[in-house]
């Protein structure tokens, strides 16, 4: 019997595609995206809060160390009104404990494409999410499922800013099929007006899941194919910056092994990555191509204790987007500062209680060893994080 049950919930697994969250970032941050379609005309309160402290202690030439204590909180209403149709309308806050004034945009690649307002008290943005399941496929407008969601490797995507970022607003198409997820998306960061002082720009986003072989099966075969563009400027820009488009891409294998329930060892997973960067237009990298390779193995036992160990290598230059600052050849703590090559070990402990759906409390220690030509670092960082996400029933009709 037990075996039959362990079967029946890979396949259906299988049947949605649905990620086997492992780590912290995935357990903590990754939400749920289809419609529950026996929740219908019912009409919520949700609350999406998150308590966090993180702190990082980088002394290096690579990044600058700092630390993150705050709140941020979602509160809104949701509703589906038939059982392909959920809607969202709320507010999105970020409160930093000790500030008083912030900044009106994202807190990673803070640049001079996006405005220099500034809103006080608490970084406030509205929220709205529009969503559409059709069969196999799901149309998101408004607030899309980002983030964590995306579902990006390391190199491409810093798990840092599931906490510190703006929320993703734009146009999102998911596929769910048996061999197959894609995630693609566009998250439009900085709107223009005629005579604005900075850039529009956005986001183009790609992930690609293809299953190889049955996900009913302990072992999974993928190979993820992942693609970021980043577009700064436009037709109406007048500042002097000009047309800038950046790219990253990736492509590699993953291997991953879920032995029987109630065992110690939870999952286990290994992949390897190759990494290219690619600069089609502007001057915001000092280089326009690069290349660089990543393999990370993780597991996690007791279904709360996580570990993940990886490398990453650029053997003369890479940059990223939205990637660890520690995964690349440029500096974002000194300009014009680039190394001759990267070679970043890093590690990764963690810890995850969840004291039901709703309320999870977890924990992480990581530690980078980057090592260049002209660079040797010995960075770590930690962080605890409590999740809430309770849901109370208004009206039914």
């Amino acid at each position: 019997m037990r075996r039959i049950a362990v079967l029946f919930s890979l396949t259906i697994l299988s049947a949605f595609n649905m990620p086997l969250l492992a780590q912290i970032w995935d357990k903590m941050f990754h939400d749920e995206y289809r419609i529950d379609t026996t929740d219908i005309k019912a009409l919520k309160v949700e609350l999406n809060a998150l308590a966090f402290f993180r702190d990082n202690e980088y002394d290096s030439q690579i990044t600058r160390g700092y630390s993150l204590p705050g709140t941020w909180l979602q509160p809104k209403l949701t509703y589906n009104p038939i059982t392909l149709i959920h809607l969202e309308l709320g507010l999105h806050g970020l409160i930093l404990d000790g500030a008083n004034k912030y900044p009106n945009y994202a807190y990673h690649d803070i640049a001079t494409w996006k405005g220099n307002q500034y809103t006080s008290g608490v970084h406030l943005l509205p929220w709205f999410r529009a969503q559409a399941d059709l069969r196999h496929l799901t149309f998101v407008l408004g607030n899309i499922y980002g983030a964590q969601n995306h579902q990006l490797i390391d190199p491409l995507y810093n798990p840092e800013q599931n906490i510190s970022a703006d929320p993703e607003m734009g146009v999102q198409i998911l596929l769910d099929r048996k061999h197959i997820h894609l995630d693609t998306w566009l998250n439009w960061q900085s709107y223009i007006y005629e005579l604005d002082t900075h850039q529009e720009a956005f986001t183009v986003g790609v992930n690609s899941l293809l299953q190889w072989n049955n996900t009913a099966s302990r072992f999974h075969w993928s190979t993820p194919i992942q693609l970021l563009i980043q577009h700064r400027g436009g037709e109406q820009d007048v500042t002097e910056l000009g047309v800038q488009t950046l790219c990253n891409a990736s492509a590699g294998i993953r291997m991953e092994y879920v032995p029987a329930v109630n065992r110690v060892l939870t999952n286990f997973s290994s992949e390897v990555n190759l990494l290219g960067s690619y600069q089609q237009s502007g001057h915001l990298w000092p280089f326009d191509t690069g290349f660089a390779t990543h393999v990370g193995i993780s597991t996690t036992l007791w279904n709360k204790l996580g570990m993940k160990l990886g490398y990453f290598d650029a053997p003369k230059q890479y940059a990223n987007l939205y990637g660890s600052p520690f995964m690349s050849t440029i500096s974002i703590k000194r300009d014009n500062l680039t190394f001759d090559a990267m070679h970043t070990a890093y590690l990764r402990v963690d810890y995850t209680h969840a004291f039901s759906q709703a309320y999870k409390l977890g924990g992480e220690l990581e530690t980078f060893s980057a090592h260049s030509h002209n660079e040797n670092d010995l960075c770590f960082s930690f962080g605890i994080y409590l999740r809430v996400n309770p849901a109370i029933l208004i009206k039914r009709w």
